[in-house]
């Protein structure tokens, strides 16, 4: 009999799934993709002027001003560490050592971090990242949400006062 052309395929083929490198927030070591980069950032970020918010009304209510200050100096040079780990292994991505992480002094030479991609397979540094999750997506598309919210309400709130104040004045004749 002869062999149909049509049938499916034989041939064993061996599991070939893709190895992941591990997410590590606190650790210099390792890679971590643009989206995770953007959305912990912002995540940090608010995370940090919510509790700095909270610190500075509860110190105002107990009238400590400077455990205030201490408290909330502490509180940056803590989002600093935790800000040069998350660009050192940003760094890392792009198979990159970390020192050019020191970009991030520079103005607007962070935005680098934000737009070259991330080496694609292994490198040096270990394996990529895994896929993005929901909560790494929308963490990072919060800063655009914000940015274009800030600019239809700084448009449209003086109008809409604008708009009252004629018609109140239109109303009073």
């Amino acid at each position: 009999m002869p062999a149909n052309p049509y049938q499916t395929p034989g041939a064993k083929l061996a599991d070939a799934a893709e190895q992941y490198g591990e997410i590590k927030i606190l650790s210099a070591a390792g890679r971590l993709g643009r989206v995770r980069y953007i959305g912990y950032s912002i995540g940090m970020t608010l995370l940090m002027y919510l509790i700095f918010g909270a610190f500075g009304l509860i110190a105002g209510m107990l009238n400590a001003g400077v455990l205030a200050f201490i408290g909330i100096g502490l509180g940056v040079i803590g989002m600093l560490v935790i800000g040069i780990m998350l660009t050192v292994q940003r760094c890392h991505d792009f198979n990159m050592s970390g020192w050019l992480s020191l970009l991030v002094i520079v103005p607007l030479a962070p935005l680098v971090f934000w737009i070259v991609p991330g080496t694609q397979g292994p490198n040096r540094f270990g394996n990529p990242t895994p896929p993005n999750s929901t909560g790494a997506v929308v963490l990072a598309l919060i800063l655009p949400l914000l940015f274009v919210v800030g600019i239809v309400a700084a448009i449209a709130l003086p109008a809409y006062v604008d708009y009252q104040k004629r018609a109140q004045a239109m109303q009073s004749r």
